[in-house]
């Protein structure tokens, strides 16, 4: 026979009424001022970002957890990127720090002109680095789950989820399975405390005229491959919509789409995406 398991609200009432009472607002790293100061990344969150290929969701991504490390200075932060190693994310960092263009560094292309911004933006990383470490192979989360416990990490990144099998994936009939199980793993890690920042893949979709695209117009909650769980299990969701007409390398205007909000209002964010930093 199973045992029933529940909890009255009574049961709860008086630690729920302190903890209202305090005024205490829940702990959240920020990652920048104005529209960003929106996003709620914090312990015991799971903060969704998903975008067609190509969109900027690491490049964003990447900027959020060296600016979360700036403002927040215990912060400590894991980041699982299955595609690119430690010293590209750190070249595009850099980049953006500097201002010097990424191609001058990939080439290490520097003049006189470029010393006073280089040793800026080594600065900055240099004073961050200890509290920021990058998972190596095998890429999956007994690996990250070991990684954080090590390193003792508030924030962990994972770039991107549908590439980074879960225990036993081999148990699972599908992709599809195999993601659902991963999400299930990630809500234990939030309810342990930590915060999950999650990268994820989206599928093509129809357009107005019938064409299969990633247009920003069809992109929604169910634009998430493999898995409704991600949405379902995330508590708040973003994709980066790049416009149609935007540059292939300069600035792009692109909105951030709030499609999910567990704990607020979801309001959309416009951005601008400088490909050359």
């Amino acid at each position: 026979m199973t045992k029933a398991r529940f909890q009255t609200a009574a049961d709860v009432f008086d630690t729920w009424r302190d903890d209202v009472l305090t005024g205490s607002p829940p702990t959240f790293y920020p990652i920048g001022a104005g529209e960003l100061a929106r996003i709620e990344i914090g312990p015991g969150l799971v903060t969704l970002f998903g975008g067609a290929p190509g969109a900027g969701k690491t490049a964003f991504v990447m900027q959020a957890v060296v600016d979360a490390l700036r403002l927040t200075p215990t912060l400590r932060v894991l980041v699982c990127n299955i595609e690119m190693p430690a010293g590209v994310l750190m070249d595009r960092q850099l980049a953006r720090l500097s201002g010097i263009d990424v191609a001058t560094i990939r080439y290490r292309r520097f003049d006189a002109e470029h010393a006073d911004r280089l040793d800026q933006g080594l600065h900055t990383l240099e004073s961050l680095a200890d509290r920021l470490a990058f998972v190596r192979p095998p890429f999956d989360l007994e690996n990250v789950a070991a990684a954080a416990d090590a390193f003792q990490a508030d924030l962990i990144v994972l770039d991107y989820i549908q590439r980074i099998p879960p225990p036993n994936a081999e148990r699972h009939a599908d992709k599809r399975g195999s993601v659902d199980a991963t999400m299930n793993y990630l809500r234990q890690f939030a309810d342990a405390g930590v915060a999950m920042l999650v990268v994820a893949a989206v599928g093509r979709t129809k357009d107005s005229k019938g064409r299969s695209s990633y247009s920003g117009d069809g992109l929604n909650l169910a634009s998430f491959r493999e898995s409704s769980e991600l949405e379902f299990g995330a508590d708040d969701a973003f994709i980066l919509v790049p416009s149609e007409d935007g540059a292939e390398y300069g600035t792009v205007q692109v909105t951030l789409r709030h499609l999910k909000a567990r704990h607020t209002e979801p309001k959309d964010m416009p951005l601008d995406f400088d490909r050359r930093i």
